[in-house]
């Protein structure tokens, strides 16, 4: 009887170990699972976390660029505003001046050659003349101005300088054939002012233009005034 329950016993402890080691096993297996599915989550979280972290990053830097977008179309829309104002005032000055000028050519008397007549007798052409007064004649034409212009430049020309490329006026400093003063002036129509007559002449055309509106005009001038 003591020996059967010896092994009786025996073998209750065993299947009780038996039991026991199951039951760790399992606890273990599921101690394990449980610690790698809170891993799990734990890496989720992370990567949601780096997710949510780039997509921040990338609203951020989305904003910016709309930011600076808008900044420079802004700021290209104003100098656009500013520079149509600006052109716009400087239509609006041009206009003004283009105005005054009418306006002051309206007041003064007129230089033209149908009010400053010539009374003298007017070439025919200029195969009447030769050397500087050729080529005189040949620019005032080239100019617009009619022979009867050039009849006027003719007489004042020939008062102020004889029609000499070199004439010089040690008093006054006055220059070649239009009298320039200084003659150094007439490098505006070219370098070549001081030995040619055509430069000297397209120069001399110029200043009467702008003063006088034509030769007959300056030849007006002279004779009141004695110079023009």
């Amino acid at each position: 009887m003591s020996r059967l329950w010896s092994r009786f016993g025996l073998r209750a402890l065993a299947v009780g170990l038996l039991v026991t080691g199951v039951a760790g096993g399992f606890y273990l297996e599921s101690d394990r699972d449980t610690q790698q599915r809170i891993s799990d989550a734990r890496l989720a979280a992370q990567a949601e976390q780096v997710e949510l972290e780039l997509l921040r990053q990338r609203r951020a830097e989305h904003q910016r660029v709309t930011v600076q977008r808008r900044t420079a179309e802004r700021e290209a829309a104003e100098k656009a505003t500013a520079a149509a104002k600006s052109e716009a005032a400087k239509v609006k000055r041009a206009e003004q001046v283009t105005q005054q000028k009418q306006e002051q050519t309206a007041q003064q008397p007129s230089n033209s050659g149908a009010t400053v007549p010539f009374t003298g007798e007017i070439p025919a052409s200029c195969d009447e003349f030769s050397g500087n007064r050729a080529i005189g004649c040949a620019l005032t034409l080239e100019r617009g101005w009619g022979l009867d212009q050039f009849a006027c430049l003719n007489k004042l020309w020939n008062k102020e300088s004889g029609w000499n490329h070199k004439a010089y006026n040690a008093a006054s400093g006055a220059t070649g054939i239009p009298q320039a003063v200084p003659g150094s002036k007439m490098s505006s129509a070219g370098a070549d002012w001081q030995t040619n007559p055509a430069t000297q002449i397209k120069w001399g055309l110029g200043y009467i233009a702008n003063r006088y509106t034509n030769p007959c005009g300056a030849w007006q001038m002279s004779q009141a005034e004695g110079w023009y």
